[in-house]
């Protein structure tokens, strides 16, 4: 999937375990780490929100798009 999704960086930024950012976010330790491994098929403004306030950071913080094979910008 071209959506990568940092969490973990920002968790070892704030030096926060899953547990206490699940907790804080107000979802479940197994919803988290199905977003922080990539494998969420979406993610819903509020949980986003939430997670950039608890982590204190912007939402590019969190997710950012990579591009699948070659570059994105070669026209073929």
């Amino acid at each position: 999937m071209p959506i990568a999704v940092d969490i973990d960086v920002m968790l070892a930024k704030r030096k926060m375990s899953v547990g206490e950012l699940a907790e804080r976010v107000g979802i479940t330790p197994a919803n988290l780490a199905v977003l922080k491994n990539g494998r969420a098929k979406a993610v819903r403004f509020s949980t986003l929100a939430a997670l950039c306030e608890v982590l204190e950071c912007q939402p590019g913080d969190l997710l950012r798009w990579e591009a699948d094979g070659a570059d994105a910008r070669t026209v073929l």
